[in-house]
């Protein structure tokens, strides 16, 4: 599965960006998914995370009430909403996939390395 993220760009801090994963080469719709990011000279942390029947849904405490991850197994494709946006939001956002291997009452990872396939990342930029 290959995973492409668009979306990225400047916006003002208090703005909303949208963010797209788009999956090709394979199906999501049985894949756990989930959204990190890496800012400059930090490591990458977890942002949310979406399992593949929609039933667990977490986020990192940083943007709780700010973003909102979904996704369109038809489109096969995952998305995140983020509102309010900070200047401690500028980072590279990483889609991600995992293996489909979980059964329907396995919770949402917030591990990186629960994920196996990778998308290249897009810039957000929150100016002051």
């Amino acid at each position: 599965v290959q995973l492409q993220a668009f979306g990225g760009g400047l916006v003002q801090t208090g703005g909303s960006l949208r963010l797209s994963c788009a999956a090709s080469g394979g199906r999501i719709s049985r894949r756990g998914m989930a959204w990190f990011r890496q800012a400059s000279g930090k490591e990458r942390e977890f942002v949310a995370a979406i399992t593949w029947s929609g039933g667990s849904i977490g986020y990192a405490d940083s943007v709780k009430g700010r973003f909102t991850i979904s996704r369109t197994n038809a489109k096969n494709t995952v998305y995140l909403d983020m509102n309010s946006l900070k200047p401690e939001d500028t980072a590279v956002y990483y889609c991600a996939a995992d293996a489909g291997r979980t059964i329907l009452s396995t919770p949402y990872s917030d591990q990186p390395g629960h994920y196996v396939h990778w998308g290249q990342g897009t810039l957000v930029t929150v100016s002051s």
